[in-house]
């Protein structure tokens, strides 16, 4: 590690086997807490090189446990996180709403580590189970239409570097690895970036697999579709822009997606969107995210993937798979 930490120091990058030799040394325990700690610094001093993402990425994919969810054509709704924007959670509100509209959904999550609440503290709240067990998995997703992949569970390798990455409590490069590493190994993928350098490293990476994926970022900083200013949006076949207006819906205030400031007070947002009782913002947005994720899989308009998603939030479908999947994680 001593001699990577040099080269790193001296602004040279890591070939994609040396970052993979690094990521699977993490993960058997070769290294301090220090020299993790160190090295997971470094990239927060500059950026981290395709090579070096993938071959970070490729590590954790083969260390992980797998589960097959193939035949379900799902889709992962997932953010990098790390855009310091404090949103409620925007995204698995989404997945809720997309797999209400009849489309399945994988979702991968964590705790939040740079925000208050993350997509796994949400869940926990609500009383959703955390299981690798495939059949308990495989019958979530077949029932409710969706299931919770609690990143630790299937990420073995990461048990050196979770109590690091608490303790840092900021953005590390592992955020950017989150929703490339799904276990589930899902053939859709609707991917929110903090950046647009990484939406570009994002795009140039799925080119390379046989995902069918959207990358969106909101040119004033958000990780998903945040209706406060035009989203950059990268597709397999296409990129362009999305606005308010591709949704035929008014431009947003910040204030007006903020998230709650406890665990508690967000999963109480949450209820509260998915039981209608949203604000006419709060359900727009995240509306326009489940929309662009039924229309990665449906090959329908964003206008259309909207609609299905207003209809699956408003006539309490995606309020029926939260509930089902508390039914199951009983």
């Amino acid at each position: 590690m001593k001699n990577i930490l040099n080269r790193l120091i001296n602004h040279e990058t890591l070939s994609k086997e040396e970052a993979k030799a690094v990521l699977v040394n993490i993960s058997n325990g070769s290294y301090n807490p220090s020299q993790i700690s160190a090295f997971v610094t470094v990239y927060m001093m500059r950026s981290i090189s395709i090579e070096e993402l993938a071959g970070f990425r490729e590590a954790l994919l083969e260390l992980c446990i797998r589960v097959d969810l193939s035949q379900y054509n799902a889709i992962d709704l997932c953010g990098t996180g790390g855009d310091g924007k404090d949103t409620f959670n925007i995204s698995t509100l989404a997945s809720f709403i997309t797999a209400g509209a009849g489309v399945k959904v994988a979702k991968h999550g964590n705790y939040g580590l740079s925000s208050i609440s993350g997509s796994s503290n949400v869940m926990e709240n609500l009383g959703i189970k955390f299981s690798n067990d495939a059949d308990f998995l495989e019958r979530s997703i077949d029932q409710a239409g969706i299931c919770i992949l609690h990143a630790p569970l299937f990420h073995p390798a990461m048990k050196n570097v979770g109590p690091i990455r608490k303790e840092l409590a900021v953005k590390t490069f592992f955020n950017m690895l989150g929703p490339m590493v799904n276990p589930s190994f899902p053939k859709n993928q609707l991917v929110g970036v903090f950046n647009l350098e990484l939406a570009r490293m994002y795009a140039y990476l799925y080119q390379n697999t046989d995902v069918n994926f959207t990358i969106l970022h909101s040119l004033d900083g958000y990780d998903e579709i945040s209706l406060t200013s035009p989203t950059k949006i990268i597709t397999s076949s296409m990129e362009g822009m999305l606005t308010h207006e591709t949704f035929n819906v008014g431009l947003l205030a910040q204030s007006e997606i903020e998230g709650g400031k406890t665990i508690d007070e967000s999963a109480q947002i949450f209820t509260d969107i998915l039981s209608g009782k949203g604000t006419e913002a709060q359900n727009n947005v995240v509306c326009a995210n489940a929309a662009m994720a039924i229309a990665t899989v449906t090959n329908c308009t964003p206008l259309e993937g909207f609609a299905q998603a207003k209809e699956s939030l408003l006539s309490g479908k995606g309020l029926k798979a939260l509930t089902k999947l508390q039914e199951l994680s009983k």
